[in-house]
């Protein structure tokens, strides 16, 4: 499988296990990734912030500063995916990691073929969002699509929507009133096939409540339907 980019990816990967980061450093950069390995957190946040990559791969204890506050660091000022690769799986760790703003979560330990397979989802799917280039801004419902910002907001107040959330939410938005299978919106959203276990989707939906909800935008909800997926609709109306 070759990189969907037209240029080489530039990955950047912040893991202090030696062994493993020399893994990822010469696996990823024999199938066609240029990649930028270093093992401090601190390190990484101020080499993330100079140059430009198109993934970032993260462990969390990372020595100089831990991968949560880094990537916390990062979401001020950039959307660019970040992996979390981490020995911490209990769903605890995973709903943190996307609460500070991961696109995906990688527990150790894990194959190099399954880490390639997630770098090219991402990829494939940033790539498929150029292609369509459509920069614009939709108001639906009281709430303010911007695809370039890559985030909603409500009367003025961003939600601080991460690239996937925004994504599944987006999508969501195109079939409003549908109910959309996991599958679907695991391929659609996190261009992977869906599997039983994998809870990345469900995490990103609890964050898109949240955050809209912090924003107070209560006219329409993101829904549960049970056995067969989700469904952005109106909310339901008291008494």
């Amino acid at each position: 499988m070759t990189p969907v980019s037209v240029s080489t990816p530039n990955i950047l990967a912040i893991e202090d296990d030696p062994v493993l980061g020399a893994n990822v450093h010469e696996q990823l950069g024999r199938c066609g990734f240029q990649v930028t390995w270093c093992r401090n957190g601190r390190e990484g946040l101020d080499i993330a912030r100079r140059e430009h990559f198109d993934v970032v791969l993260m462990d969390i204890l990372l020595p100089g500063m831990n991968g949560l506050d880094v990537l916390a660091h990062l979401r001020e000022r950039s959307a660019t995916p970040v992996i979390l690769m981490s020995a911490l799986g209990a769903e605890a760790d995973r709903i943190t990691g996307f609460k500070r703003g991961a696109d995906d979560y990688l527990p150790k330990p894990f194959s190099m073929a399954e880490l390639h397979v997630r770098v090219e989802a991402i990829l494939r799917r940033v790539a498929l969002e150029r292609r369509h280039g459509q920069p614009s801004r939709e108001e639906a419902a009281g709430l303010n699509f911007d695809e370039q910002a890559c985030d909603v907001s409500h009367e003025k107040q961003w939600a601080g929507l991460t690239p996937s959330e925004y994504r599944l939410l987006e999508t969501l938005h195109r079939s409003s009133e549908e109910v959309l299978s996991k599958p679907f919106l695991y391929q659609q959203v996190l261009q992977r096939g869906y599997v039983q276990h994998d809870r990345s989707l469900d995490m990103h939906v609890s964050q898109i409540r949240r955050k809209l909800k912090a924003i107070g935008y209560h006219e329409r909800q993101v829904r549960t339907v049970w056995g067969k997926g989700y469904v952005l609709s109106a909310a339901e109306q008291d008494g």
